[in-house]
């Protein structure tokens, strides 16, 4: 089994939002075939709690203007892991050190890793 076509979609809202506020080492996981209730884990690191706070917000409101709600949110006060469950896409926004700790990338490492292609930007001469 794959990810969905709308899980994809809403991963690559949901990647631009995140590089727009400085998101770093974005990782997504197809996880549709281990798990039955998501297809894809897309995984973020911000470099404090201020960052991780303003990449999840943003993620949040750029799937929201696409017409996706949230179903669930967990940890957005401490800004240390903030979970966003879109039903077919669910975001960990990570601080760097959490990211470390937790390691879904070692956890989840048997599912495919899905390519993400954000904008190039441009090199001033």
């Amino acid at each position: 089994m794959t990810a969905s076509d709308h899980a994809r979609e809403l991963l690559s809202v949901a990647a631009l939002a995140a590089d727009a506020k400085q998101g770093e080492d974005l990782v997504a996981l197809d996880v549709s075939g281990p798990l039955p209730l998501t297809d894809v884990f897309l995984l973020v690191t911000g470099r404090n709690e201020r960052n991780v706070q303003a990449i999840a917000s943003e993620i949040e409101d750029k799937l929201l203007e696409i017409g996706a709600k949230p179903l669930r949110r967990e940890g957005r006060a401490e800004g240390r892991w903030i979970l966003l469950d879109f039903g077919d896409l669910v975001v960990h926004v990570f601080h760097e050190e959490d990211r470390m700790y937790y390691s879904l990338e070692r956890l989840w490492k048997d599912c495919p890793a899905i390519p993400i292609t954000l904008p190039v930007a441009p090199t001033v001469d």
